[in-house]
């Protein structure tokens, strides 16, 4: 009879972790990527090489300079500080967001596993209703009702990660339950509460931190698609997205403005998929026993 291995957090125990991590090529470049995001959004909190906000309608649609390192926009707007600051929103974006499909998605995830029958049923149902309305979808419901914004780009990529946590919370938690330790504690007299936060939940939250960074990826692409649309934020926030959008009629006159939110947006999205990547790989208990 086959068994199903469920990546646990004690394999960031495991002697010598931080040593297969540095050398796990993908971890390591997608970490490094990961940093230069975090390092650009905390930045751009105490310092910009120009205000973003700033218009110099004399010296717009300038290239690459000492003065602007990466050009002005068509605004006469510092490209870099615009970047620096873009940042900030997409982790903004990605934090809030990708909490919201954490922590409502777990909790159903772990109730259906605990309760099955039509709990389960009900839960597993209520998924796939939701993952038909995709955040593109959701984001463009939402404006109509309430109006554009980051607030309800926010929601929308929020509750799209709600079934998606919700599923793999519940089928990592369905391989717990079988286990023979949790048989134990259910005949020591422990109710399902208590086995679900004292050993499902620990043996998880491997897999749950793997989610964690492919559905960031997600969520910042999908703020830089909904800005792109000009359902995200809002001027005169910057953001990548619409760094974009604003950049597609000047793709002849200044194509390097599409260039760098372009390379910004890919670069951070690739960072957090191979970190993910790698981390599946270092938190597999096989692969850690292996080496």
């Amino acid at each position: 009879m086959s068994t199903t291995t469920v990546p646990s957090a004690a394999a960031l125990k495991v002697p010598g972790f931080w040593r297969r991590a540095l050398h796990h090529r993908s971890f390591a470049i997608g970490g490094v990527l990961s940093l230069l995001l975090l390092i650009a959004a905390v930045l751009s909190l105490v310092w910009t090489p120009w205000s973003p906000y700033a218009m110099d309608m004399a010296n717009k649609m300038q290239g690459p300079s000492a003065t602007h390192w990466l050009g002005t926009d068509a605004f006469g707007r510092d490209v870099a500080s615009l970047l620096l600051v873009g940042a900030r929103a997409s982790i903004l974006v990605g934090v809030i967001a990708v909490g919201i499909g954490l922590v409502v998605g777990t909790a159903l995830g772990l109730l259906a596993a605990a309760r099955r029958g039509w709990v389960e049923e009900a839960v597993m149902r209520l998924s796939d209703f939701t993952l038909a309305f995709p955040a593109i979808l959701s984001a463009i419901m939402m404006t109509a009702v309430f109006g554009a914004g980051i607030v309800n780009a926010i929601i929308a990529i929020g509750i799209y990660n709600i079934p998606t946590f919700a599923r793999i919370t519940r089928a990592s938690a369905n391989a717990i339950w079988s286990r023979e330790y949790v048989a134990a504690a259910r005949a020591c007299g422990k109710g399902s509460f208590a086995i679900t936060m004292q050993h499902v939940l620990p043996n998880i939250s491997a897999v749950l931190i793997v989610q964690i960074t492919i559905r960031f990826a997600i969520a910042i692409l999908a703020e830089a698609a909904l800005s792109y649309l000009g359902l995200g934020t809002q001027p005169p926030q910057p953001s990548w997205g619409r760094m974009l959008s604003e950049a597609q009629t000047l793709m002849f006159q200044q194509p390097l403005l599409a260039v760098f939110p372009g390379m910004a947006i890919a670069l951070a999205v690739l960072g957090l998929n191979l970190m993910g990547d790698g981390l599946r790989d270092l938190l597999d208990p096989r692969l850690a026993r292996a080496r």
